[in-house]
């Protein structure tokens, strides 16, 4: 690439990288910090818009001083075209400008062709790198195809609840749910949490056209360019077919006829690369067969609320669906999700990095018309995990039910049960 464009566009990405506002802290900066001490390749993946930029400001402020560091966006289009091989260039004009750090934080790593090389070489050389991309299959395939056992991951989703209140200038703390004002102030935001979702973009700026643009990039840059994939319109039908139908079970074959696909392999491919730019994910009905969970009905949750709100061909304004979908995303951050389907059906099986097991139902209220339903799903599936309590999420009631086995059901408000998951 012309020297010259290169020095341009390096020094004018740091002096915008060091004018981006921090925004709201995240609470994965915790985890940062510990990932920093490690001699690993330091990678922050999630969906488009989530906050990953804002994320490695916020890390070149606490850990860097603001100064102790290379940057690079290759998001940036004046660098589309970039070759692996003009990395040495990067280097040598980024010591020229700005003298010897040792750590590189890149943007977008993705849209280099074969940048795990670069990373490799200089990384047995003492360079520290953060970076960040948008793509699960590329990232993990590759750094850990080259990189084996040099890599460690953060994965960025857009704002829990509890940022989303840091967002709107409000602290929490453990007294604050004995607080009837404050109590109602918090309820009245998870309402809106449950419409809007967290992508923080659009919180700012509150344009539609910000979720459905970083949808449209989805598909086209992230999916269908780069894995060749000529039959767009096709593509994009399933992918709303699966964001308006959220929630509900389905199997490749009952995909494949609904949407039009030419084949089965064609709709479990599609829905794999959607579930590798982060826009949705895949959860399976419990099974302790390997085998068998992969055969059964699976069910697809969206990433964010504001997708569907903006992308679903079906009015979205079932807030007992959208809690589902909110519940599952939290869920799913730091636990395996499931599904349990017995005689009765169980919402979320999750199971943390201890193997812990807790069992999960959500609706948006509980009356006359679902209670018995909702309860003997999740006691089933205590009964069969073993388990001595569940939890009944909703929209804003609490209690506690105890049934004749003495198992404890825990009915919780949503913006509750947000609060006290994230501790």
């Amino acid at each position: 690439m012309d020297r010259d464009l290169v020095k341009q566009v390096l020094f004018e990405q740091r002096n915008d990288f060091l004018k981006k506002n921090t925004g709201v802290t995240r609470e994965k900066i915790a985890e940062a910090e510990e990932y920093l001490q490690l001699p690993h390749i330091y990678l922050i993946s999630g969906i488009r818009r989530c906050g990953k930029s804002t994320f490695l400001r916020q890390i070149a402020d606490k850990f860097y001083n603001n100064e102790d560091f290379f940057v690079v966006n290759f998001e940036d289009e004046r660098l589309f075209g970039f070759k692996a091989s003009d990395f040495n260039t990067i280097l040598e004009i980024q010591i020229e400008l700005f003298g010897n750090h040792k750590t590189f934080i890149i943007d977008e790593i993705q849209n280099i062709d074969k940048f795990e090389l670069f990373l490799r070489r200089l990384s047995d050389s003492g360079y520290k790198f953060i970076v960040s991309g948008s793509n699960a299959e590329l990232l993990s395939g590759e750094i850990a195809t080259k990189i084996t056992g040099r890599h460690i991951e953060t994965n960025l989703v857009p704002f829990n609840f509890r940022e989303f209140l840091s967002f709107h200038h409000l602290t929490v703390d453990v007294n604050d749910i004995l607080d009837t004002e404050k109590r109602a102030i918090i309820s009245s935001l998870f309402e809106e949490y449950l419409y809007k979702g967290g992508m923080p973009e659009y919180l700012t700026f509150k344009t539609s056209e910000i979720i459905t643009r970083m949808y449209e990039d989805i598909l086209i840059k992230d999916i269908a360019i780069r894995n060749g994939i000529t039959n767009i319109v096709s593509l994009r039908d399933l992918s709303r077919y699966m964001v308006s139908n959220f929630g509900r079970r389905f199997s490749y074959n009952s995909l494949q006829k609904a949407t039009g696909l030419g084949s089965v392999n064609t709709a479990k491919s599609y829905c794999s690369h959607l579930e590798n730019a982060f826009l949705l994910r895949t959860i399976t009905k419990f099974d302790h067969s390997l085998k068998k969970q992969f055969a059964n009905e699976k069910k697809t949750y969206i990433t964010d609320n504001s997708i569907i709100r903006f992308v679903s061909t079906q009015l979205t304004n079932d807030k007992g669906r959208l809690l589902e979908n909110i519940v599952a995303e939290h869920l799913a951050t730091d636990n395996t999700l499931y599904y349990f389907f017995g005689k009765n059906e169980c919402d979320f099986i999750s199971i943390n990095k201890n193997k812990d097991v807790s069992a999960y139902q959500v609706t948006f209220s509980l009356d006359e018309t679902n209670k018995q339903r909702e309860i003997k799903g999740l006691l089933e599936a205590m009964e069969f995990f073993e388990l001595n309590h569940g939890t009944i999420v909703t929209m804003s009631q609490k209690s506690e039910i105890i049934d004749d086995q003495k198992k404890l059901i825990k009915v919780i408000p949503a913006w509750q049960f947000f609060l006290d998951q994230l501790g």
